[in-house]
């Protein structure tokens, strides 16, 4: 009998759900890792400042300015974060429409990180309100309009998250052992998996629509009309890095989670991915030289600017592209990987890119991450790894569902 039956068993004994509850709240594994030396201290300190930055104002940690609003804080949490979390609908669209069994093990682990990740950088929208209660106006149209992409974009961050909760609940009714429960939320996923697909390829186009009202502030090799595209596109290899990243590490601290079948496949499942992020990548890089030779900008790439826009699309798009083609047609998972990194970071640059550093890059007082903004975004981050790692080691998310399942 598993571990997720013998929960089972002790909830149908009679033990209380809150006992259970409060018991699995208990730390597992190892306390003194490097992971936790290097996280803990940092998330104390990054606690603390949140606390200054809403007792005194968002003005009393960060660089911000009325000129600059939005930095870090949104470049890296929010529009970063956002296109790292497109593996989830990437992979339930493949698993759940196009029924490609291959990937059905590695699903509730990526919807669990899609999912966190937007709950998370949802919290770092609050963060950057100057007054964090007005989140709600952009959700009820008030000052915006119904017809702002800034309202579509927060509806749809909103329902999101919602369908990624829907999809995930069959393992937290697993792991409380709420079979009537788990075969009522199982039959709500297709739903939930095509409303989910339909909202994360609006939102991934979305926020790149929010940066079309700024074209006398973005730099022009970054702006065009066609950032919506753009963005979206790009969240598809860059989802399926996040994933074959993440699925790497997580194959490897979490081991005993996994089952001898799905160790076996896990190279398989990495080697498809890379085609995929092959195709992707040659669509984003295709459109992305149509979109340069269109605006014209011959001129500006005998620039600084020009030489850092030709080194994010020579260095982390072109060289990873290549990367994942070679080493698909070879089986090559060390390169897969390696490729999966240099993307990540090519992702990190096109999107601070557009929203910190080609944005106003032009004004006499350019704009900074302070210290404390840093400390901040990595404290939001180590929480989430944190939460994430309590998640998979207590619930059914990377093991195999308790027999019960299959006899209901």
């Amino acid at each position: 009998m598993n571990s997720i039956e013998n929960i089972a068993s002790r909830d149908n004994a009679g033990q209380p759900i809150w006992k259970f509850l409060m018991s699995e709240l208990k730390p597992r594994g190892k306390y003194f890792t490097p992971f936790n030396i290097i996280s803990v201290p940092i998330i104390l300190v990054g606690l603390v400042l949140i606390v200054i930055r809403f007792i005194y104002g968002i003005g009393s940690i960060t660089n911000l300015t009325q000129e600059v609003p939005w930095g870090l804080w949104i470049g890296f949490d929010v529009v970063t974060g956002v296109a790292f979390a497109g593996g989830a609908y990437v992979i339930t669209f493949m698993v759940y429409i196009l029924n490609i069994k291959k990937y059905h093990s590695i699903v509730r682990v990526t919807v669990l990180n899609g999912f966190l990740a937007y709950v998370f950088y949802a919290g770092a929208l609050l963060l950057d309100l100057g007054k964090p209660w007005n989140v709600i106006n952009p959700i009820i149209g008030n000052s915006f309009g119904v017809s702002s992409v800034l309202f579509l974009v927060a509806w749809h961050f909103l329902l999101y998250m919602m369908a990624q909760l829907i999809e995930f609940s069959p393992a937290i009714a697993e792991w409380i052992g709420a079979k009537r429960a788990r075969k009522i939320l199982s039959s709500m996923t297709i739903a939930a998996v095509i409303f989910g697909i339909t909202l994360s390829t609006l939102h991934q186009s979305g926020l790149g629509a929010l940066f079309l009202m700024a074209k006398e502030k973005i730099h022009p090799l970054w702006y065009s009309e066609f950032i919506p595209i753009m963005f979206f596109v790009s969240s598809i290899f860059a989802g399926l890095s996040m994933v074959i990243f993440e699925g790497s590490i997580s194959h490897k601290v979490f081991s005993d989670q996994i089952s001898e079948k799905n160790h076996k496949a896990h190279k398989g499942i990495i080697h498809g991915l890379s085609k995929i992020c092959t195709i992707a990548m040659f669509a984003y890089f295709f459109l992305q030289v149509l979109t340069f030779v269109h605006g014209k900008h011959w001129d500006l790439l005998n620039t600084p600017m020009g030489y850092w826009y030709l080194t994010e699309m020579i260095g982390f798009v072109l060289l990873p592209m290549i990367l994942y083609f070679y080493s698909y047609r070879t089986q090559n998972i060390f390169l897969i990987k390696l490729a999966a990194i240099i993307t990540m970071i090519g992702i990190i640059i096109n999107r601070l890119n557009v929203t910190v550093i080609g944005f106003r890059w032009d004004a006499p007082n350019p704009y900074y991450p302070s210290w404390m903004e840093i400390v901040v975004t990595l404290t939001v981050l180590f929480i989430e790894i944190w939460i994430f790692r309590w998640i998979v080691r207590r619930l059914p998310v990377l093991r195999e569902s308790p027999s019960w399942v299959k006899d209901h």
